[in-house]
C-alpha cells in the first residue's frame, strides 16, 4: 500500500513542480521558391507546460495560457539544393537553444493549434 502511495505522491509532484518543457532533436523540411525541399536536423521545444482554463472569464482579468517556447533561439543557414540559376538557394531558420513555459509569441511562432506539420514540403520533389 505505501509504494501505490508513494507513486501517486510522486505523479502529483512532477505534475506541479516539474515542467517538461525540453529541448528535443527534430527533423524539418525546408524549401525555396525554384528550388526543392531539403530536409535537416535541428532543436525545438516540446513538452507540457501547466495551465488553467477558468471556468469563469472575468474580462478584467488576463488569462494567458502558457505554453512551451523557446527562452532563447539562434539562426543557422543552409544552402538548398536543385535551384535554379538566378534563385538565392540560402535558407536561414530559426533553433532553439534554451526552453520555457511562457506565452506564445505570435510576432516570430506559429501559434495556431495545428500546423502543417514539420514535414511538409509545398514544392515538387524533383524539378527539371
Amino acid at each position: 500500500m505505501k509504494s501505490v502511495q508513494f507513486s501517486f505522491l510522486f505523479c502529483c509532484w512532477r505534475a506541479i513542480c516539474c515542467s517538461s518543457c525540453e529541448l528535443i532533436n527534430i527533423n524539418i523540411t525546408v524549401e525555396k521558391e525554384e528550388c526543392s525541399c531539403i530536409s535537416i536536423n535541428t532543436t525545438w521545444c516540446v513538452g507540457y507546460t501547466t495551465t488553467r482554463d477558468l471556468v469563469y472569464r472575468d474580462p478584467a482579468r488576463l488569462n494567458i495560457q502558457k505554453t512551451c517556447t523557446f527562452r532563447e533561439l539562434v539562426y543557422e543557414t543552409v544552402k538548398v539544393p536543385g535551384c535554379a540559376h538566378h534563385a538565392d538557394s540560402l535558407y536561414t531558420y530559426p533553433v532553439a537553444t534554451d526552453c520555457q513555459c511562457g506565452k506564445c509569441n505570435g510576432d516570430s511562432t506559429d501559434c495556431t493549434v495545428r500546423g502543417l506539420g514539420p514535414g511538409y514540403c509545398s514544392f515538387s520533389e524533383s524539378r527539371d
